[in-house]
Parts: C-alpha cells; sequence; structure tokens
C-alpha cells in the first residue's frame, strides 16, 4: 500500500505540473463530437422508464454570465453557451473554469402555454451542484445534489402567450466544498479530473394532465414470478385508481388495477430472466383515471451471495453462480467531460464493453443520465453503482451525502441492470459504514451492497472487496460474504495522437505498445482464472477508456483505438465458464501463519537439499517481512537484505497432477523444491501469484518426505515472503 500511495502521489504531482505548464489546452475529441447538431441536442426522449410522448427539448444555445457569489442577476450577458455540456468542456463552446467564489448564470427564452385544464412540468437531468431557478422572475425553488433529477411545476409562473423566460444559477464549489463530487477537482492532477460546473444533463418541458403519474416504484420477484408496482402521482385524490398492463412481445402476460401510492402486485406466468446472455425486458403501460398514461419497462431477475456445488460463496443471478468481469466505468470524455457528445456515443461504451465480452461495469464516483442505464438494460451489461465521493467532514455534508444517496437510488432502482449498490471507495469520505449498509440493504432488498469498495472494510455488506495494482490477488476467506477484487489492471499505454497532453501520461505499469501490453494483460487472465478457483467471485479490471492524462484504458480517451489483443473476448468467455479447483498442498500465511525455519545468515551451499541439517536455524511463523501491505500480515519480521526458509511437508501416495506454486515477494526470490531451483522471479509483486510448475519440477515431488526452500533479497522498500504449493485441477 505504501509503494502505491507514494506512486500515486507522484504521478499527482507530475499531473499537476503537466496541467500548469501546458501552453496550450487539451483538444481531443471523439468521433461524434463532429455529429453535436447545435439545433437538436441530445434529441433522445431522457427518462426512459416513464416516457410520454409529449414534451419540449431546452437543450441548444443559452446566455451565460459568470459573476461574483453575491452579485444579482446580470444586466449583460458573457456569451452562449451549448447545454447540456459543463461550461469547463470543449463542446460547451465556453470553456472556462468558475471559482468557488463565482456563481454561473444562463438564461434562455422559450415559447409555450400553460396546457388547458393540466400542468407544465420543467425537468432537469441533473445539474452541479445548488441550482436557483426562475421563470418570468419568478423563483421556482432551489435545489442541491449534482447527480439527481429534479423538478419543477412552472404551470403558475408561465405568462398567457408570448415568450417566457428562464434562468438559472448555480454555485459549485468542486473540492473547496463537502458535496458529492466524484472526481473534480480545481487544479486536475493524477486520478483527479477537470471540474464540471453547471447543468450537464438535458432540460425538458412536459405537459401533463392536472393529476398526473409522478413516478412508478417496480419491483420483481422471479423466484415467485410476482412483479409489485407502487404508483405515485400528484394533484389526485386519495381514491385515485391505477391500472397497468405488462406485455412481452407485444402480447399483455400481466394486469393489475387498484389505487395509487399503495402495492399493487400481479402475476407473470413462466417469467423470462434477464440476463447478460438474454436481457429481456418486459414492456409497462401505466394508466391513471384522470387520464394520465405512462410507458415503462422493466426486467425479471435475482442476485444474492451463495454458496455453490463446492461450498464456495459466489455471486448468483438468477439462482445460478456467474463469475462478474467487468472494467471500471469513468464515464468521462474528452469533447464533453461528465457528459457524453451524443447517445450514440453514450450507447457506445457499452456495446464495445459487451463486444469486448465484459459482463459488468462499475460505474466509479459518478451517475450517468438514465439513457446510460437504459443502455445498460437493454444490452444486458451488469452495474456495480457507486455513490460520487464527498469529504464528509461535517455533521452537515454528512446529512447532505445521506439525502443524496437516497435520491440517487430512487432515481435508478427500478433498472434490472443495477446489481450492486457501493456507497463507499477506498475510503474517500467513508463514515458510518455499518449504518449506509444497514439502511441500503432495507431500502433496497433486491440488490447487493458493496459497503466499502477498496481497502477500508468494515466486515459488513455482501462482498469483501479489495483493489490491487497490477494484480490480480484475492481478499482473505470471509464466513459471511462474497470475495471480489474491486479494481485491478492498469496497465498503461500512450497511443501517440489519442492522447489529453502529449506528455507525462501514466499507468499503474507502462508497456512500449499493445504487443507488449497483450503479453502482460493475458498474463493478468491467467492469474485470474486460477483466483476464481480458489473463490474469487468478481474482478473490475481498470478501466473503460483513458481518462485525462491516465493510459489506463482498454480504449483511448477520444475511443478511436482499442488497445486490449484481439483474443481478448475468448480470453474473457473462459472466465465464465466452470471455475478451476484450487488444493492447498502446503498452504500459506494468508490465513493462518505457517511455521517455517529461517535464517538472515548465509548458510551453507547445500542449504536447500532435503537432507540439509537446518536444526540450528530460527523458527517463526510466516509471513516474513517489514511494512505490511495490503492484503498481508507480517507475523516475523524481516528487515535484512536477505532471507533463507525452508518447510518440510508430506504428500499421500498420489502424484501431484498440476502444482502451481503460490507466492507473494519483495522483492527477488529463488524457491527450490526437494534441492532443485525451479522458480527464479526478479522484482517484486504485490499480490500473491499463481505460477504453474513444469513437468521437470512436478516429477521433483514424491510421496512422504518433501522439502520447500526459499532465498528472498530486498534491496529497498517495503519487504515481504509467503510461499506455498497448490494443486489445480481444470474445471469442465
Amino acid at each position: 500500500m505504501l509503494r502505491h500511495f507514494v506512486r500515486c502521489t507522484l504521478v499527482a504531482l507530475m499531473g499537476m505540473a503537466a496541467q500548469l505548464e501546458s501552453q496550450t489546452p487539451p483538444t481531443l475529441v471523439t468521433r461524434w463530437a463532429a455529429a453535436v447538431d447545435t439545433a437538436r441536442v441530445v434529441p433522445e426522449y431522457p427518462r426512459p422508464q416513464l416516457v410520454r410522448p409529449t414534451w419540449q427539448n431546452l437543450n441548444g444555445w443559452w446566455q451565460y454570465a459568470v459573476r461574483d457569489s453575491g452579485a444579482p442577476l446580470p444586466d449583460r450577458w458573457d456569451g452562449r453557451i451549448l447545454v447540456p455540456f459543463a461550461i469547463e468542456s470543449q463542446l460547451s463552446g465556453v470553456r472556462r473554469s468558475v471559482t468557488e467564489h463565482e456563481r454561473l448564470w444562463y438564461r434562455r427564452a422559450f415559447h409555450t402555454t400553460a396546457p388547458a385544464g393540466g400542468r407544465l412540468l420543467l425537468h432537469f437531468g441533473a445539474v452541479d451542484w445548488a441550482a436557483t431557478v426562475f421563470v418570468n422572475g419568478h423563483r421556482l425553488g432551489d435545489h442541491e445534489g449534482g447527480y439527481d433529477p429534479f423538478t419543477f411545476d412552472i404551470t403558475d409562473a408561465l405568462e398567457p402567450s408570448g415568450e417566457q423566460e428562464l434562468v438559472v444559477v448555480v454555485w459549485d464549489p468542486t473540492d473547496a466544498g463537502e458535496q458529492p463530487r466524484g472526481k473534480q477537482v480545481r487544479a486536475p492532477r493524477g486520478i483527479w479530473y477537470t471540474s464540471v460546473t453547471g447543468i450537464w444533463q438535458t432540460v425538458w418541458l412536459e405537459p401533463v394532465p392536472e393529476a398526473h403519474i409522478t413516478a412508478l416504484d417496480v419491483t420483481t420477484d422471479l423466484d415467485s414470478s410476482r412483479v409489485v408496482l407502487r404508483v405515485r402521482a400528484a394533484r389526485a385524490g386519495a381514491d385515485a385508481r391505477v391500472r397497468a398492463i405488462a406485455y412481452a412481445g407485444g402480447q399483455p402476460v400481466g394486469e393489475v388495477e387498484g389505487a395509487i401510492d399503495v402495492p399493487l402486485t400481479f402475476s407473470i406466468g413462466r417469467p423470462r430472466p434477464w440476463s447478460p446472455d438474454d436481457p429481456f425486458l418486459y414492456d409497462l403501460r401505466v394508466h391513471l383515471a384522470s387520464g394520465d398514461s405512462v410507458s415503462s419497462y422493466f426486467g425479471m431477475r435475482t442476485v444474492a451471495v451463495a454458496r455453490d456445488s463446492l461450498g464456495v460463496r459466489r455471486l448468483f443471478l438468477n439462482g445460478q453462480p456467474l463469475f462478474q468481469y467487468g472494467l471500471l466505468d469513468q464515464g468521462w470524455w474528452p469533447d464533453g467531460l461528465y457528459t457524453a457528445p451524443t447517445d450514440d456515443a453514450l450507447r457506445f461504451d457499452i456495446e464495445t464493453t459487451r463486444r469486448l465480452g465484459f459482463n459488468l461495469a462499475r460505474k466509479h464516483v459518478k451517475v450517468e443520465p438514465a439513457r446510460w442505464y437504459y443502455h445498460a438494460d437493454r444490452l444486458g451489461l451488469l452495474v456495480w453503482q457507486d455513490m460520487p465521493s464527498a469529504n464528509n467532514r461535517t455533521s452537515a455534508s454528512r446529512e447532505h451525502f445521506a439525502r443524496e444517496l437516497q435520491r440517487v437510488v430512487d432515481a435508478l432502482r427500478h433498472h434490472p441492470s443495477i446489481l450492486m449498490w457501493v456507497p463507499f471507495n477506498e475510503g474517500w469520505g467513508q463514515h458510518d459504514t455499518e449504518r449506509y449498509t444497514t439502511w441500503l440493504q432495507a431500502y433496497d432488498p433486491t440488490r447487493l451492497v458493496n459497503s466499502a469498495s477498496g481497502w477500508t472494510d468494515r466486515g459488513t455488506g455482501s462482498v469483501a472487496d479489495l483493489h490491487a495494482y497490477p494484480g490480480p490477488t484475492i481478499p482473505p476467506d470471509d464466513e459471511r460474504r462474497a470475495r471480489v477484487l474491486g479494481e485491478f489492471g492498469g496497465l498503461g499505454l500512450p497511443l501517440e495522437g489519442h492522447t489529453w497532453l502529449d506528455r507525462d501520461n501514466w499507468g499503474y505499469r507502462s508497456f512500449p505498445d499493445t504487443v507488449a501490453l497483450g503479453h502482460a494483460y493475458r498474463a493478468l487472465l491467467r492469474q485470474l482464472r486460477l483466483l476464481i478457483g480458489e473463490g474469487l467471485a468478481a474482478a473490475i479490471y481498470t478501466q473503460t477508456t483513458d481518462v485525462e492524462i491516465e493510459v489506463n484504458g482498454i480504449m483511448t480517451y477520444d475511443r478511436a483505438m482499442v488497445k486490449l489483443p484481439p483474443d481478448a473476448p475468448a480470453l474473457h468467455r473462459r472466465l465464465y465458464g466452470s471455475p478451476p479447483t484450487v488444493h492447498s498442498v502446503v498452504a500459506t500465511s494468508r490465513g493462518e501463519g505457517q511455521l517455517w525455519r529461517y535464517t538472515t545468515d548465509r548458510p551453507a551451499a547445500d542449504w536447500m537439499q532435503s537432507a540439509f541439517d537446518d536444526d540450528g536455524w530460527q523458527e517463526g511463523l510466516g509471513g516474513f517481512g517489514r511494512t505490511p501491505d495490503t492484503g498481508t500480515r507480517v507475523r516475523t519480521p524481516w528487515t535484512s537484505p536477505d532471507l533463507w526458509l525452508r518447510r518440510g511437508f508430506a504428500l499421500p501416495n498420489r502424484a501431484v497432477v498440476a502444482p502451481h506454486l503460490i507466492i507473494r515477494h519483495d522483492e527477488d526470490a529463488e524457491v527450490y523444491l526437494n534441492g532443485t531451483l525451479v522458480a527464479s522471479l526478479t522484482g517484486y509483486d504485490q499480490t500473491y501469484t499463481l505460477l504453474p510448475l513444469d513437468d521437470a519440477a512436478r516429477r521433483l515431488l514424491r510421496a512422504g518426505a518433501n522439502t520447500l526452500a526459499v532465498h528472498v533479497r530486498n534491496t529497498r522498500g517495503a519487504q515481504y515472503v509467503d510461499v506455498g504449493l497448490v494443486e489445480v485441477i481444470e474445471g469442465r
């Protein structure tokens, strides 16, 4: 962990220097930037789970002004801004920062009249962070929260006819404040990216009847073939009635009628489960007696942690174990920052993820527009949804974090693709972990909870989650939870002409070309498959695309190039097959400490032979080392440059078919089996690695007594060693 921290600090400082020294701002764009039509910006209906046919898109050119935070409504404007792109983005047409001491003002005119006998709603997909909204000079209200949709009824503020005026003023302190902000900072560097201020999702008008539907809560139970629907409505009496019909392929398959705001249950005969292989969605039509109607959809699926046929805790989908392998998805764009240039671009990331054989995305400390989750639902992409991180140092900020988390869950809980909530990442703003976990499990029992992805586990939730770069590795055994690898990989490769800056790009480990990166990626996948046999239930590779100076993506930041080797889809498919079985032959000290004989004084030349007399050596429990790192436990201190270890073990009267060393070493290590060198490793590896032994090494093993001997040498930094032996039997 120490080396990881130092490395991240160095790259952060390098990134800051690069940004400050840059004479010209980055101009990298995606191919979809040219497809942005300023007269029809992101024209798709923005809320696929609550659809009405009539609406008015307010995206496009607005006026803007940046003023001191205490200044009144501007009497003149600075220019035009293209909504819904943040003012810092290229696609906004402005590309400037807004400090915590300033406010961003928006203005646009629109033409409409109040619908006869109805209401007119003004919807915002998301505005970062605190927004106040005026229509024709009437203050409609305020909203705080950068990631959840909000709505105002503007009917009573409308002029009888002619032009209407809409003004929005936004304050966003970014990392000077305590609000949820994800990876935004005022001075981008390393893993922290350009700030996003103001409107960044679609703004739109929607006429509705006086009494109208405001939300649908749909909960499915695949095991009982039931669907529970709760319809929420505004301006409807307590006796208002609703009728809902579910369709499959255009044919009605379920129907229910009842009151608003109460659970209404209906059955689906022989339900078709939603899964990555078959992302089947049922259509839903809901009618309010007052005349309002909306269309929606739902998927039938279950998710759980359960034991497989070998008693290993796995992630189950629809009653079957499924290894989940996917990408850390940051959701950033070089031209639009938080906002994809077009809906085609938004869909492209998901289509590419699926085409390359991944079945999962961890949406990392960001919440996407509703259409992203709609595409995930349609294309069969499993989703772990992070809550955007915040500092959470004050009681007020913690209260806001809790409120926004609930609003995010409410906005997204209808999507079958989302299988897991992740409230905290790597300790960023982490607090009251057990309370949030318990609340999420009760508030949404249809999903799992990853209470803390990374290094700050509190023993709660559905999974034990570890991060390791490059990895992979597996968390320690857990009696209640599945074990997952929340981040690993991060193999870096800058491709000329496709980077945010032309220098100072970085990855956790860097490679000169796609061939070298491909070899390293294949090696990671070989280790990953073996870890599945040890009980690993899911893994998240860093990451979907490069982001600013990070070049860890499977794609470049402009989405123009895929860096993975051509056989990656086949490698990924192999992960989903029957896992290998891993039998311990010589246990490591990841669980209980194992007894070794050791010395730090150079021994005789035959020290590795089985017949060597080691009675004069000391005894100690593994692991051996200094400065514990992620996933290690130092039981016997080792601070000298060299360490020699010996351990005897016995084998029954059968051959070990596929022996593998399992080792974590810092730094160079030599491993001997019954006196013969079987592995010589240079450098260090901060995770446990499984190394297959060749036929010659396998023949060294014999029934009865055997000896495992290790020499490890350290020259600087942390030091650690732990070694074992396993047998791997491939699944069928």
